[in-house]
Protein backbone atom coordinates (compact mmCIF):
# COMPACT_ATOMS: atom_id res chain seq x y z
CA UNK A 1 0.00 0.00 0.00
CA UNK A 2 1.55 3.68 -0.72
CA UNK A 3 3.88 4.93 1.91
CA UNK A 4 1.92 7.30 3.77
CA UNK A 5 3.64 6.61 7.27
CA UNK A 6 6.34 9.99 7.35
CA UNK A 7 3.75 11.80 6.30
CA UNK A 8 1.36 10.84 8.98
CA UNK A 9 3.98 10.99 11.35
CA UNK A 10 4.78 14.42 10.29
CA UNK A 11 1.77 15.63 10.57
CA UNK A 12 0.65 14.60 13.49
CA UNK A 13 3.72 16.12 15.07
CA UNK A 14 2.88 19.41 13.73
CA UNK A 15 -1.02 18.80 14.87
CA UNK A 16 0.32 18.47 18.33
CA UNK A 17 2.85 21.14 18.48
CA UNK A 18 0.05 23.74 17.09
CA UNK A 19 -2.43 22.32 19.59
CA UNK A 20 -0.12 21.74 22.76
CA UNK A 21 2.90 23.85 22.41
CA UNK A 22 5.12 21.15 23.00
CA UNK A 23 7.08 19.31 20.49
CA UNK A 24 7.41 15.91 20.37
CA UNK A 25 10.83 15.05 19.37
CA UNK A 26 11.01 11.80 21.08
CA UNK A 27 7.88 10.86 19.13
CA UNK A 28 9.01 12.05 15.90
CA UNK A 29 12.69 9.92 16.24
CA UNK A 30 10.84 6.81 17.29
CA UNK A 31 9.05 7.67 13.71
CA UNK A 32 11.75 8.06 11.89
CA UNK A 33 14.04 5.28 13.16
CA UNK A 34 11.26 3.20 11.69
CA UNK A 35 10.34 4.36 8.75
CA UNK A 36 14.31 4.06 7.40
CA UNK A 37 13.66 0.41 7.68
CA UNK A 38 10.29 0.73 5.73
CA UNK A 39 12.24 2.96 3.08
CA UNK A 40 14.99 0.38 2.51
CA UNK A 41 12.74 -1.97 2.11
CA UNK A 42 10.90 0.18 -0.63
CA UNK A 43 13.83 1.14 -2.63
CA UNK A 44 15.49 -2.79 -2.42
CA UNK A 45 12.19 -4.81 -3.20
CA UNK A 46 10.51 -2.55 -5.52
CA UNK A 47 12.99 -1.06 -7.52
CA UNK A 48 13.91 -4.07 -9.59
CA UNK A 49 15.83 -2.00 -11.77
CA UNK A 50 17.80 0.17 -9.77
CA UNK A 51 16.61 2.67 -11.91
CA UNK A 52 14.41 4.66 -9.17
CA UNK A 53 11.29 3.59 -10.94
CA UNK A 54 8.74 1.53 -8.54
CA UNK A 55 6.92 -1.26 -9.22
CA UNK A 56 4.86 -1.25 -6.07
CA UNK A 57 1.90 -3.34 -6.98
CA UNK A 58 -1.40 -2.02 -6.43
CA UNK A 59 -0.84 0.58 -4.04
CA UNK A 60 -4.73 1.00 -3.40
CA UNK A 61 -5.65 1.88 -6.82
CA UNK A 62 -6.32 -1.82 -7.75
CA UNK A 63 -9.51 -1.25 -9.68
CA UNK A 64 -8.63 1.71 -11.70
CA UNK A 65 -6.29 0.09 -13.97
CA UNK A 66 -6.36 -2.60 -17.21
CA UNK A 67 -4.21 -4.69 -15.42
CA UNK A 68 -3.98 -6.26 -11.54
CA UNK A 69 -1.32 -5.07 -10.22
CA UNK A 70 -1.10 -6.95 -7.35
CA UNK A 71 -0.22 -10.11 -9.59
CA UNK A 72 2.12 -11.08 -11.93
CA UNK A 73 1.80 -9.13 -15.64
CA UNK A 74 0.98 -11.66 -18.47
CA UNK A 75 3.60 -12.85 -20.32
CA UNK A 76 6.28 -11.53 -18.08
CA UNK A 77 7.84 -8.04 -17.90
CA UNK A 78 6.90 -5.22 -15.06
CA UNK A 79 4.66 -2.67 -14.56
CA UNK A 80 6.53 0.98 -13.96
CA UNK A 81 4.23 3.08 -12.05
CA UNK A 82 4.01 6.67 -11.86
CA UNK A 83 2.34 6.78 -8.83
CA UNK A 84 4.77 4.24 -7.48
CA UNK A 85 6.91 6.64 -8.67
CA UNK A 86 5.10 9.81 -7.33
CA UNK A 87 4.77 7.70 -3.64
CA UNK A 88 8.45 7.22 -2.89
CA UNK A 89 8.73 10.50 -4.01
CA UNK A 90 6.68 11.79 -1.44
CA UNK A 91 8.10 9.46 0.96
CA UNK A 92 11.59 11.06 0.56
CA UNK A 93 10.68 14.59 1.09
CA UNK A 94 8.30 14.01 3.89
CA UNK A 95 11.64 12.19 5.54
CA UNK A 96 13.67 15.02 4.23
CA UNK A 97 11.46 17.06 6.63
CA UNK A 98 11.49 15.04 9.53
CA UNK A 99 15.26 14.69 9.32
CA UNK A 100 15.23 18.86 8.69
CA UNK A 101 12.88 19.24 11.77
CA UNK A 102 15.25 16.87 14.47
CA UNK A 103 18.45 18.16 12.71
CA UNK A 104 17.15 21.79 15.00
CA UNK A 105 17.82 19.00 18.27
CA UNK A 106 20.92 17.07 16.75
CA UNK A 107 23.16 18.10 14.20
CA UNK A 108 23.76 14.49 13.13
CA UNK A 109 20.44 14.22 11.30
CA UNK A 110 21.38 16.73 8.84
CA UNK A 111 23.73 14.35 7.08
CA UNK A 112 19.94 12.15 6.82
CA UNK A 113 18.16 15.16 5.62
CA UNK A 114 20.73 15.31 2.88
CA UNK A 115 20.42 11.53 2.22
CA UNK A 116 16.81 12.07 1.58
CA UNK A 117 17.26 15.04 -0.42
CA UNK A 118 19.61 13.70 -3.28
CA UNK A 119 17.09 10.61 -3.67
CA UNK A 120 14.68 13.09 -4.08
CA UNK A 121 16.60 14.47 -7.14
CA UNK A 122 17.48 11.03 -8.45
CA UNK A 123 13.92 10.02 -8.25
CA UNK A 124 12.74 13.13 -10.19
CA UNK A 125 15.12 12.70 -12.42
CA UNK A 126 13.79 9.07 -13.36
CA UNK A 127 10.15 10.18 -13.50
CA UNK A 128 11.16 12.35 -16.85
CA UNK A 129 13.92 9.72 -19.04
CA UNK A 130 14.71 6.82 -17.45
CA UNK A 131 17.18 5.53 -20.21
CA UNK A 132 17.25 6.36 -23.85
CA UNK A 133 14.02 4.92 -24.70
CA UNK A 134 11.18 6.19 -26.77
CA UNK A 135 8.42 5.40 -23.63
CA UNK A 136 8.54 7.07 -20.97
CA UNK A 137 6.22 8.10 -18.15
CA UNK A 138 6.09 11.42 -18.89
CA UNK A 139 4.07 12.09 -22.29
CA UNK A 140 5.18 15.40 -23.12
CA UNK A 141 2.53 15.32 -25.87
CA UNK A 142 -0.36 14.64 -23.79
CA UNK A 143 1.03 16.64 -20.22
CA UNK A 144 0.36 13.37 -17.98
CA UNK A 145 2.13 10.90 -16.51
CA UNK A 146 1.42 7.25 -17.16
CA UNK A 147 2.49 3.67 -16.18
CA UNK A 148 4.60 1.95 -18.56
CA UNK A 149 4.76 -1.93 -19.38
CA UNK A 150 8.51 -3.70 -19.98
CA UNK A 151 8.14 -6.22 -22.23
CA UNK A 152 10.89 -9.08 -21.46
CA UNK A 153 12.52 -8.40 -25.31
CA UNK A 154 13.31 -4.97 -24.19
CA UNK A 155 10.17 -2.84 -25.88
CA UNK A 156 8.30 -0.32 -23.61
CA UNK A 157 4.09 0.04 -24.07
CA UNK A 158 2.90 3.02 -22.49
CA UNK A 159 -0.84 2.18 -20.41
CA UNK A 160 -2.92 5.04 -21.70
CA UNK A 161 -5.03 5.36 -18.95
CA UNK A 162 -5.83 9.03 -17.31
CA UNK A 163 -6.02 7.72 -13.39
CA UNK A 164 -4.95 8.90 -10.18
CA UNK A 165 -2.15 7.23 -11.17
CA UNK A 166 -1.04 10.50 -13.40
CA UNK A 167 -1.86 13.16 -10.62
CA UNK A 168 -0.37 10.96 -7.86
CA UNK A 169 3.19 12.57 -8.48
CA UNK A 170 1.80 16.16 -7.63
CA UNK A 171 1.68 14.94 -3.85
CA UNK A 172 5.78 15.23 -4.04
CA UNK A 173 6.39 18.87 -3.23
CA UNK A 174 8.11 21.14 -0.29
CA UNK A 175 9.42 24.43 -0.04
CA UNK A 176 12.94 24.74 1.36
CA UNK A 177 13.15 28.86 3.00
CA UNK A 178 16.45 30.08 2.94
CA UNK A 179 16.56 30.97 6.65
CA UNK A 180 15.95 27.67 6.97
CA UNK A 181 18.87 26.92 4.85
CA UNK A 182 21.27 29.23 6.95
CA UNK A 183 21.23 26.93 9.94
CA UNK A 184 21.86 23.77 7.54
CA UNK A 185 25.43 23.98 6.05
CA UNK A 186 25.81 20.73 4.57
CA UNK A 187 22.32 20.42 3.47
CA UNK A 188 22.62 23.73 1.82
CA UNK A 189 26.18 22.69 0.59
CA UNK A 190 24.35 20.00 -1.31
CA UNK A 191 21.51 22.03 -2.96
CA UNK A 192 24.06 24.38 -4.53
CA UNK A 193 26.54 21.54 -5.81
CA UNK A 194 23.38 19.62 -7.62
CA UNK A 195 22.23 23.36 -9.01
CA UNK A 196 25.86 24.08 -10.11
CA UNK A 197 27.38 20.68 -11.39
CA UNK A 198 24.38 18.24 -12.13
CA UNK A 199 21.40 20.70 -13.79
CA UNK A 200 20.25 17.48 -16.29
CA UNK A 201 18.92 16.24 -12.79
CA UNK A 202 18.07 19.16 -10.54
CA UNK A 203 16.38 21.10 -13.82
CA UNK A 204 13.25 18.42 -12.82
CA UNK A 205 12.51 19.15 -9.40
CA UNK A 206 14.57 21.85 -7.71
CA UNK A 207 13.26 25.73 -8.37
CA UNK A 208 14.70 29.13 -7.06
CA UNK A 209 12.00 30.89 -5.89
CA UNK A 210 10.91 34.12 -3.97
CA UNK A 211 7.95 33.19 -1.78
CA UNK A 212 5.77 35.70 0.94
CA UNK A 213 8.81 37.57 0.13
CA UNK A 214 11.52 35.33 1.64
CA UNK A 215 13.87 32.93 -0.99
CA UNK A 216 14.20 29.83 -0.86
CA UNK A 217 13.22 26.79 -3.20
CA UNK A 218 10.26 24.82 -4.46
CA UNK A 219 10.76 21.18 -4.72
CA UNK A 220 8.76 18.87 -6.68
CA UNK A 221 8.40 16.14 -9.18
CA UNK A 222 7.80 18.42 -11.95
CA UNK A 223 8.32 21.91 -12.98
CA UNK A 224 5.50 24.54 -13.30
CA UNK A 225 4.74 23.97 -16.53
CA UNK A 226 3.95 20.33 -15.93
CA UNK A 227 2.21 21.13 -12.70
CA UNK A 228 0.08 23.46 -14.95
CA UNK A 229 -0.91 20.61 -17.38
CA UNK A 230 -1.83 18.08 -14.96
CA UNK A 231 -3.71 20.47 -12.69
CA UNK A 232 -5.68 21.30 -16.11
CA UNK A 233 -6.32 18.15 -16.61
CA UNK A 234 -7.83 17.50 -12.85
CA UNK A 235 -9.70 20.67 -13.51
CA UNK A 236 -11.49 19.57 -16.41
CA UNK A 237 -15.23 18.52 -16.08
CA UNK A 238 -15.16 16.30 -18.82
CA UNK A 239 -12.06 14.49 -17.01
CA UNK A 240 -11.81 14.37 -13.42
CA UNK A 241 -13.37 17.31 -12.08
CA UNK A 242 -16.63 16.07 -10.72
CA UNK A 243 -19.80 17.32 -8.72
CA UNK A 244 -18.27 15.50 -5.64
CA UNK A 245 -14.78 15.63 -6.10
CA UNK A 246 -11.74 14.01 -7.70
CA UNK A 247 -12.62 11.22 -10.03
CA UNK A 248 -10.48 8.43 -9.85
CA UNK A 249 -10.70 7.70 -13.53
CA UNK A 250 -10.66 10.15 -16.15
CA UNK A 251 -14.67 10.90 -18.03
CA UNK A 252 -12.58 10.42 -21.09
CA UNK A 253 -12.96 6.86 -20.84
CA UNK A 254 -16.33 6.63 -20.79
CA UNK A 255 -16.14 7.21 -24.70
CA UNK A 256 -12.65 6.11 -25.05
CA UNK A 257 -12.22 2.73 -23.23
CA UNK A 258 -9.01 1.25 -22.93
CA UNK A 259 -8.62 -2.48 -23.65
CA UNK A 260 -4.95 -4.76 -23.22
CA UNK A 261 -4.65 -8.25 -22.86
CA UNK A 262 -8.31 -9.39 -22.80
CA UNK A 263 -9.37 -6.68 -19.98
CA UNK A 264 -11.73 -3.62 -21.08
CA UNK A 265 -11.61 -0.88 -18.94
CA UNK A 266 -14.23 2.17 -19.12
CA UNK A 267 -15.21 5.05 -16.96
CA UNK A 268 -18.24 4.29 -15.08
CA UNK A 269 -19.82 5.99 -12.00
CA UNK A 270 -20.83 4.71 -9.06
CA UNK A 271 -20.42 0.78 -9.53
CA UNK A 272 -18.28 -0.48 -12.29
CA UNK A 273 -19.26 -3.03 -14.54
CA UNK A 274 -15.66 -4.47 -14.72
CA UNK A 275 -15.48 -6.20 -11.70
CA UNK A 276 -11.44 -5.92 -11.38
CA UNK A 277 -10.66 -6.98 -7.58
CA UNK A 278 -14.24 -6.40 -6.82
CA UNK A 279 -14.80 -3.23 -8.97
CA UNK A 280 -16.24 -0.31 -6.56
CA UNK A 281 -16.03 -1.62 -3.92
CA UNK A 282 -17.18 -0.86 -0.55
CA UNK A 283 -14.64 1.80 0.86
CA UNK A 284 -12.88 2.91 -2.36
CA UNK A 285 -15.91 3.94 -4.95
CA UNK A 286 -15.49 6.34 -7.76
CA UNK A 287 -14.31 8.86 -5.61
CA UNK A 288 -11.69 8.27 -2.72
CA UNK A 289 -11.87 10.24 0.16
CA UNK A 290 -7.82 9.52 0.69
CA UNK A 291 -6.40 10.78 -2.09
CA UNK A 292 -9.01 13.52 -2.67
CA UNK A 293 -8.18 14.81 0.13
CA UNK A 294 -4.08 14.28 0.10
CA UNK A 295 -4.84 16.12 -3.48
CA UNK A 296 -6.40 19.40 -1.83
CA UNK A 297 -3.29 19.60 1.15
CA UNK A 298 -1.18 19.77 -2.11
CA UNK A 299 -2.97 22.37 -3.69
CA UNK A 300 -3.21 24.61 -0.42
CA UNK A 301 0.73 23.82 -0.66
CA UNK A 302 1.40 25.04 -4.11
CA UNK A 303 -1.40 28.34 -3.21
CA UNK A 304 1.41 29.10 -0.08
CA UNK A 305 4.32 28.90 -2.22
CA UNK A 306 2.87 30.06 -5.57
CA UNK A 307 0.28 32.62 -4.93
CA UNK A 308 -1.83 33.32 -6.93
CA UNK A 309 1.24 33.46 -10.33
CA UNK A 310 -0.52 30.22 -11.56
CA UNK A 311 -3.49 29.97 -13.21
CA UNK A 312 -5.58 27.07 -13.84
CA UNK A 313 -8.53 26.56 -17.01
CA UNK A 314 -10.61 24.02 -18.42
CA UNK A 315 -11.73 23.91 -21.93
CA UNK A 316 -14.44 26.43 -22.49
CA UNK A 317 -14.11 27.99 -18.73
CA UNK A 318 -12.67 30.88 -17.05
CA UNK A 319 -9.16 30.10 -15.64
CA UNK A 320 -8.98 30.03 -11.62
CA UNK A 321 -6.38 30.14 -8.98
CA UNK A 322 -5.11 27.40 -6.55
CA UNK A 323 -7.47 28.63 -4.13
CA UNK A 324 -10.12 27.85 -5.73
CA UNK A 325 -9.54 24.31 -6.36
CA UNK A 326 -9.09 23.87 -3.22
CA UNK A 327 -12.12 25.65 -1.70
CA UNK A 328 -14.42 23.88 -4.60
CA UNK A 329 -12.69 20.50 -4.08
CA UNK A 330 -13.58 20.65 -0.22
CA UNK A 331 -17.04 21.77 -0.74
CA UNK A 332 -17.47 19.09 -3.47
CA UNK A 333 -16.74 16.29 -1.00
CA UNK A 334 -18.77 17.35 1.75
CA UNK A 335 -21.44 17.79 -1.08
CA UNK A 336 -21.16 13.73 -0.72
CA UNK A 337 -22.66 13.50 2.41
CA UNK A 338 -25.20 16.36 2.37
CA UNK A 339 -28.79 16.13 1.79
CA UNK A 340 -30.68 16.60 -1.45
CA UNK A 341 -34.00 16.16 -1.86
CA UNK A 342 -33.92 14.04 1.45
CA UNK A 343 -31.50 12.01 -0.13
CA UNK A 344 -27.15 11.36 -0.21
CA UNK A 345 -25.69 11.40 -3.27
CA UNK A 346 -22.91 8.77 -1.00
CA UNK A 347 -25.70 6.42 -0.90
CA UNK A 348 -26.77 6.46 -4.31
CA UNK A 349 -29.79 4.30 -5.40
CA UNK A 350 -29.28 2.01 -1.96
CA UNK A 351 -33.21 2.67 -0.76
CA UNK A 352 -32.28 1.26 2.74
CA UNK A 353 -30.12 4.06 3.47
CA UNK A 354 -31.73 6.81 1.54
CA UNK A 355 -35.32 6.13 3.39
CA UNK A 356 -34.99 3.89 6.59
CA UNK A 357 -34.70 6.23 9.82
CA UNK A 358 -32.35 3.71 11.74
CA UNK A 359 -30.00 4.00 8.72
CA UNK A 360 -30.35 7.49 7.12
CA UNK A 361 -28.49 9.52 8.87
CA UNK A 362 -25.87 6.91 10.17
CA UNK A 363 -22.71 7.88 8.02
CA UNK A 364 -20.08 5.52 7.35
CA UNK A 365 -16.97 8.81 7.57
Amino acid sequence: NPPVQAWAAWELYQMESEKSGRQDVSFLKRCFHKLMINFAWWVNKVDSSGNNIFEGGFLGLDNITVIDRSEGIPGGGKLEQSDGTGWMGFFCLKMMRIAIELAKHDRDYESLAVKFFEHFIYIAAALHRSGSRDVQIWDDQDGFFYDVLSHPDGSHQKIGVRSLVGIIPIFAVDWIDQSELDHLKEFSVSIEWFLNNRKDLSKYCITRKDSNGKKGFLMSLMNEDQMGRVLNRAWDPDEFRSPYGLRSLSKYHEEHPFELFDQRLSYDPSECRMKIKGGNSNWRGPIWFPTTYLFIETLDKLHHILGEEMEIQAPGEASVHLSEMVHYFSHALLSLFRKVDGKRPIHGQNTLFAEDEAFGDQLLF
